[in-house]
């Protein structure tokens, strides 16, 4: 995703701005003909070990890498350059919209009946 140059001028380094779980990607895809154990990925990307098996599990229940203990992997390319896609698409959103207030989502539609419901109901 492209930045304005404000910022390209402004800013001395880029990779801090991402996130544990796309710095953890970003090695298993980069050596993706290996499997890591959790120590292994946490040398190698510089976070915490117990950061790192929270972010492992978080990626294994969205199945983006795999698992054998203790060794973990890169799950399908396809499927994490699509999460990641997502996810930079609504950074995005945020960014220009401002972030959505979920509480405020349910709070709104809490009492109201879905469309298809009151159809019914006016038959």
């Amino acid at each position: 995703m492209p930045i304005d140059i404000d910022t390209f001028e402004r800013e001395t380094e880029f990779e801090s701005e991402r996130t544990h779980a796309e710095r953890v990607l970003s090695f298993l895809l980069s050596n993706d003909e290996q499997a890591f154990k959790r120590r292994e990925i946490a040398d190698s990307t510089g976070i915490d070990p117990n950061t790192v098996s929270a972010v492992l599990s978080r990626l294994k229940e969205r199945n983006l890498v795999r698992h054998k203990p203790p060794y973990w992997a890169a799950g399908d390319p396809q499927r994490i350059r699509s999460a990641t896609d997502l996810s930079r698409s609504l950074e995005s959103l945020d960014e220009r919209l401002g972030s959505e207030d979920m509480d405020a989502w349910r709070d709104a539609g809490a009492d109201a009946r879905h469309p298809s419901e009151r159809e019914v109901d006016e038959s």
